[in-house]
């Protein structure tokens, strides 16, 4: 009986780690996700296409909100969209292991452009086990070097 129980309790033990291994990278995988979309907003942004990031922001229909996607990617246009480099992304939803809505704090620049703070609201819905989503919400006009985000949504 000992002879069985080794190979069973082995290939178990193997199950389990797989299956460990995959929601680490399922729940991981959801920062990378964030990351991605908020720099593509970025770019369309540089871009100086307002049209293509109100598409990437789902909450964005009130008028103040597209007025000041509209200020940002005239303002904001310039060379080297495809160049752009992120200096610090400080997201709040990092490693959320449910749904939650909060700002996310990105330092960027592009060649001949020196360093631009915003804030993205970004929502992620979702658990690691059902699977989760992620969604850009808003974007702020710049803020000071040194600024935090505003004050994240009541939950």
């Amino acid at each position: 009986m000992g002879a069985v129980k080794r190979p069973v309790l082995i290939a178990a033990a193997i199950l389990a780690v797989l299956a460990i291994s995959f929601l680490v990278a399922r729940w991981l995988n959801n920062d990378t996700v964030e990351r991605a979309k908020v720099t593509q907003l970025l770019k369309d942004q540089v871009r100086g296409d307002a049209d293509a990031m109100l598409r990437r922001l789902e909450d964005c229909a009130a008028s103040s909100c597209a007025a000041v996607v509209r200020r940002n990617a005239a303002r904001l246009r310039g060379k080297g969209a495809d160049e752009l480099k992120i200096a610090l992304y400080q997201s709040q939803t990092a490693h959320a292991l449910s749904s939650r809505t909060r700002f996310t704090r990105v330092v960027w620049f592009t060649p001949g452009r020196l360093t631009t703070v915003q804030c993205v609201l970004v929502r992620r819905k979702g658990n690691v086990f059902a699977g989760a989503t992620v969604s850009l919400l808003r974007v702020t006009a710049p803020i000071g070097r040194e600024s935090s985000c505003p004050p994240n949504p009541a939950a």
